[in-house]
């Protein structure tokens, strides 16, 4: 299938565009910007006049929940999820029943993926066996069967001992480790933020040196070990200062943010909002100013989902109790245009931590519109408001703070590999 892509502000920030051009689509990739090439005819031509056309939003984080916990969410209806908020790359976790901890279970995840074709599903393994903490993975025969990167998730590793052999087994075949950094004693068992707002509900807290305190011990052993580290989901200003002095360094360390933990803090927590109960807890609005600033500069590269789809039952318990997480994927962009609404970030450099920014972090060949580049494009109507409805939400997950939340960027198409997979229609 041949599309074109016409009367559109096109915004590539890999390459620098952010111009009125048109897009020009045959098979999977993009055969032009600008002037359709000689002899080439769409099949079909979108109008994307007084809208935005960008790379599909690439997210380095969603947990998909199958196989395993198809009772919060399957493959079909994340995917779905995701073309509906404009992402078609997405980075899923390790943390399926069976672990993702073989080539097997790889294989699983990817043919699955292919037979929806809703999105580009890419595996990050399991750093230990069962992500247990203690034995390493095969990450060999991980990379081989298409892994990316390799994590434990939000399971602790045993000791900083076998952080450094996995450090060191990683950087041997060229993977990057995608680190969670909390320190497990500190956090003993909390589940909100140690601040003004848990000590007056009474809720066991979480200070915020249980993040500091392993991102320091984390960034010695990548110092000392050579490694490629990615720091997962950063909620402090101490760890943005601490990141921003190791990339100073010279440091081969990246970051990023889940969306929620640049509108929420502590404070959307008072009244025991089950919704809220996410992990990291949401911190100070110190906490929260400092990481916008880090990911205007670029200290943060990608604004990821942490997508968690829970079902109902998940988070109508008393709030301890309850299981931590967002369902992400559809206020991924809604909430990154927020912040250029608010003045934080202009639009190519949002458009950047959402694309190419966390690509780069992988060395991913998406998130860009050049000639010969996949055809995966997002075009949204940056001026058309819309409110989250969790009814109509097309991840099974609906647990979500933002119900309610009245967004910019109404997403009007999404084509991965090409192909149209979500079309807005006027009730949507």
């Amino acid at each position: 299938m041949s599309v074109s892509i016409i009367n559109g502000r096109l915004i590539d920030p890999a390459h620098g565009i952010d111009d009125f051009l048109d897009l020009h689509i045959d098979g999977e990739i993009v055969v032009a910007v600008g002037d359709a090439p000689a002899e080439f005819a769409a099949d079909e031509i979108i109008d994307a006049r007084d809208c935005v056309v960008c790379p599909g939003l690439v997210d380095l984080a969603a947990s998909l929940r199958e196989p395993g916990y198809e009772h919060k969410a399957t493959l079909a209806s994340e995917t779905a999820a995701a073309a509906r908020g404009g992402i078609t790359t997405l980075l899923c976790t390790p943390d399926t029943n069976p672990v993702i901890d073989n080539s097997a279970v790889v294989e699983l995840v990817h043919r699955m993926a292919r037979k929806l074709g809703q999105a580009r599903i890419l595996a990050t393994g399991a750093l230990t066996r069962g992500l247990k903490g203690e034995q390493l993975s095969e990450m060999a025969a991980l990379k081989q069967a298409g892994c990316v990167a390799v994590s434990n998730a939000h399971h602790p590793l045993a000791s900083t001992l076998v952080e450094r052999r996995a450090l060191e087994y990683a950087t041997t075949f060229g993977l990057t480790v995608f680190l969670r950094s909390e320190d497990r004693h500190l956090r003993a068992g909390g589940c909100a933020h140690e601040g003004a707002v848990a000590a007056r509900l009474g809720l066991p807290s979480i200070p915020a040196a249980a993040e500091s305190v392993a991102v320091a011990r984390d960034l010695a052993l990548a110092e000392h070990t050579k490694a490629k580290v990615h720091f997962r989901n950063l909620s402090t200003q101490t760890a943005a200062r601490m990141i921003s002095e190791a990339q100073a360094a010279s440091l081969a360390v990246t970051a990023d943010v889940a969306a929620h933990q640049l509108h929420l803090t502590e404070m959307d927590v008072d009244g025991f909002v089950a919704e809220c109960h996410v992990s990291p807890p949401f911190r100070t609005l110190a906490d929260r100013e400092a990481l916008r600033r880090a990911v205007a500069d670029g200290t943060i590269a990608a604004i990821c989902s942490d997508h968690q789809p829970h079902e109902p039952d998940a988070k109508q318990r008393p709030f301890p109790e309850t299981e931590p997480g967002i369902s992400g994927l559809e206020t991924l962009l809604g909430l990154t245009l927020r912040l250029v609404d608010e003045k934080v970030l202009d639009l190519p450099t949002a458009i950047a931590r959402v694309t190419s920014g966390p690509a780069d972090i992988l060395g991913l060949p998406y998130g860009r519109l050049s000639t010969g580049s996949p055809a995966d494009v997002c075009v949204f109507d940056p001026e058309r408001r819309w409110t989250l409805n969790t009814d109509t939400m097309r991840s099974e997950g609906r647990n979500t703070p933002f119900s309610g939340w009245d967004f910019p960027g109404y997403i009007t198409y999404s084509l991965f590999n090409g192909r149209i997979v979500y079309r807005a229609d006027n009730g949507d």
